[in-house]
């Protein structure tokens, strides 16, 4: 390759990991714009507890038999990954819009929120896999993009929540918050649609293989990853459902203005971006089961600390914004791992997989939390989300040790 084509491959890789980051961030916004306007529903709509688990724990279960059915099907591995992203996306944004448009009874909201979950398993490992075709050498880095860009899209609707403009044309504000989501999450897929396209390393569609599902498993290295991510998950959903209400609970205890701790709340999920960005930049060059491991053992401790500072927003806000930076670190990480020690022909399935195995247990974490707050106070309820930082620690330090682990970040364990 001479210097004017690799020139011209590099601008062509960076507009289309451009497009594929901005596509991404602004169809993700689904994911908690319901979550985000609890406090308005749960008034509007008279919310039992378990009414406001099941309507971010429905988004997940979606999501998990959307990714199931694509690893089942080898889906992702058989047909273009960027119409499936663009088709999923625009059903997304269609489910989610009918909330608003409906105005329907708590229970037909959340099927709706489960449907959209079923069309976001179509958006997040697609998204991966098109990630893996312009990135070699880099994954780790390309995937943290990617991540960054959901994690600051998954944070959207708090910071549309918090918008005081939203609730002034008599439309109540949880109303706006949706409708805006879901045309966010429209211009995403038509940018993906016109805009984006696979890069030179895709591999051929392959053919059905359902027997694949076993051997993601069977491996000892790629089932080591996905034990990490399984511990990193335990505590990353939970901590994004419940850390804003718990901000804003600590912020009205202590008189301090509502939507500031709306803006905390957006702030500590958003700065995982960062958090994503840096880590795949770092985990390239000194290691995958390192960052993920650091990243891990920081915010297990941030999730022991957080509850005694209920009664010190400021220190509060210190702390979770230490927890958002790092919790979602090294989520892209574990997907980089599992694409690399994965069969190149089923990235997409085995990607599939992981997230379908890693969002099924984060409906445990979230449902966890307020049945914790309410027996003994929200002072003590987010530490049992360390458990899944030790179990995702222990998990890759044993994958450093295998000689596996070399096939991952061109050699960096």
């Amino acid at each position: 390759m001479n210097l004017n084509q690799n020139t011209d491959h590099l601008a062509g890789k960076w507009y289309n990991i451009s497009i594929l980051a901005i596509s991404a961030l602004l169809v993700m916004g689904l994911w908690f714009s319901a979550s985000a306007v609890l406090p308005q529903l749960t008034k509007e709509w008279g919310l039992n507890d378990a009414q406001k688990a099941w309507m971010t724990m429905s988004v997940q279960i979606g999501f998990v038999v959307g990714a199931l059915l694509s690893a089942i099907s080898n889906l992702p591995d058989r047909i273009s990954v960027r119409k499936l992203f663009t088709i999923s996306a625009l059903s997304a944004a269609l489910f989610n819009l009918a909330i608003p448009l409906l105005n329907p009874t708590p229970e037909l909201a959340i099927f709706l929120r489960f449907m959209t979950g079923i069309s976001l398993a179509g958006v997040y490992p697609p998204g991966m896999k098109l990630m893996a075709t312009w990135c070699k050498e880099d994954l780790g880095l390309g995937i943290g993009i990617l991540v960054g860009a959901l994690t600051i899209g998954s944070a959207l609707p708090h910071l549309l929540n918090a918008i005081p403009i939203l609730g002034a044309n008599g439309i109540p504000e949880w109303k706006n918050v949706l409708y805006f989501s879901s045309a966010l999450a429209v211009i995403g897929a038509l940018l993906a649609r016109f805009f984006l396209r696979a890069g030179p390393y895709l591999r051929q569609t392959a053919p059905f293989d359902w027997r694949y599902l076993s051997k993601a498993l069977s491996d000892r290295a790629t089932r080591l990853a996905n034990f990490g991510y399984l511990g990193h998950m335990w505590e990353l959903y939970a901590m994004w459902t419940w850390l804003p209400l718990f901000i804003i609970l600590s912020f009205r205890s202590a008189g301090w203005s509502e939507q500031s701790a709306r803006l905390v709340g957006f702030s500590a999920i958003a700065i995982g971006g960062l958090g994503s960005l840096l880590a795949g930049k770092f985990a390239d060059r000194l290691g995958r089961t390192k960052i993920t491991s650091w990243s891990m053992i920081v915010s297990g401790s941030c999730a022991i600390a957080i509850g005694f500072f209920f009664n010190n927003p400021m220190l509060l806000t210190i702390i979770a914004l230490i927890w958002g930076f790092t919790v979602v670190a090294d989520s892209a990480q574990f997907s980089a791992a599992v694409s690399e020690l994965s069969d190149p022909r089923y990235v997409g399935t085995a990607l599939a997989l992981q997230t379908s195995m890693g969002f099924l247990l984060t409906m445990i974490s979230i449902r966890l939390i307020p049945i914790i707050s309410d027996k003994i106070g929200w002072n003590f309820a987010f530490m049992i989300l360390v458990l899944g930082p030790i179990f995702g620690t222990i998990s890759m330090l044993k994958l450093r040790r295998l000689p596996e682990a070399e096939k991952m970040a061109s050699g960096n364990r």
